[in-house]
Formats: structure tokens, sequence, C-alpha cells
């Protein structure tokens, strides 16, 4: 009878370390393919991003198309801090909340940028109650920016002053 559960425990454990094993390569394979997608992304990024600054060299292109270079370029960073995130975690096997928390920094001053542009080709003008509206809407959607912003710079802040060996996310 006890050789019977020590047979038993013992064929648990030898499916639980197999179940394991493959559920952590699974894991470290679609890391991969994830991992050359958003590299494949990146890159496509980079030579689009070149060429719209060549465009707009050529053309001595006005404050929409450089907007556009700098929307660009900061959706390329997004994507490297998350192709960095997805390398670390696929190195140490733990998912860390800092590269998370800058690529929402970095979504966030996007779209300050963009409102920012917006709003000021709207005070361009006569005013109306549309753009009023439109303007109003813009301040709104900056205050909440800005404070979500100064929440993830806080929080980025206190990780790095809560981590005691003072290293940057993703070193080892």
């Amino acid at each position: 009878m006890a050789h019977d559960r020590e047979q038993d425990s013992e064929q648990e454990g030898r499916l639980t370390r197999i179940s394991a094993f493959v559920f952590l390569h699974t894991e470290h394979a679609i890391y991969a393919a994830l991992g050359l997608l958003l590299a494949a992304t990146a890159v496509l990024a980079l030579i689009d991003a070149t060429g719209m600054l060549f465009a707009a060299i050529r053309e001595l292109g006005g404050s929409a198309q450089l907007l556009k270079i700098v929307d660009s370029l900061l959706f390329l960073l997004m994507l490297v801090e998350i192709l960095h995130t997805v390398r670390v975690s696929m190195r140490s096997g733990k998912l860390t909340c800092e590269p998370f928390l800058i690529v929402g920094l970095i979504a966030s001053i996007r779209r300050v940028l963009v409102i920012t542009l917006q709003s000021s080709e709207v005070m361009h003008g006569p005013m109306s109650p549309e753009r009023d509206a439109l303007f109003r809407a813009s301040m709104i959607e900056l205050g909440v920016l800005s404070g979500l912003i100064l929440t993830m710079v806080i929080s980025i802040f206190l990780l790095h002053r809560a981590r005691d060996d003072q290293k940057v996310a993703g070193q080892e």
C-alpha cells in the first residue's frame, strides 16, 4: 500500500517536471517569436522615420512633418523598450514593471506632443464655439496626461530607491 503511494507520488513528480519543462520551452519559443516580430517592426519603423526625415530635409518641412518624425521616433523607442523587456524576461524569468512604466511615460509624452501641435493649429484663426470646445478638451487632456506623467516618474523613482542593488531595470 505504501509502495503504491510512493509510486503515485513519484509518477506525479515526474509528470510535474515534464509539464514544467514543456511549458517553459513553449514560453521561451513564444517570447522569441514575439521578440523577432518586435525587432522587425522596429526596423521598419526606423526605415520609415529615416525616410520621413530625408523628405523633411529636402522640403524644409514644417512643424507637422517634424512632429510626425518625433512621433515615429518615440514609437520606435517604445518598441525597443518593449523588446528589451521581452529579452530580460526571457533571461531572468521575471517580469518587472519598470519597463512598462517607461513605455507608458513615452506614450504619454507622445500624446502631449500631438495635443500641443493640434492646439496650436486650432488657435490660428478666429475663435468659434467648436474651436473653444476643442481647446478646452485639449487642456483637460493635457492636465490629465501631466498627472499621469508625474505619477509614472514618481513610480520609477520609487522603484529605483526600493531596489537593493541600485541597478537599472534589466541589468543582471
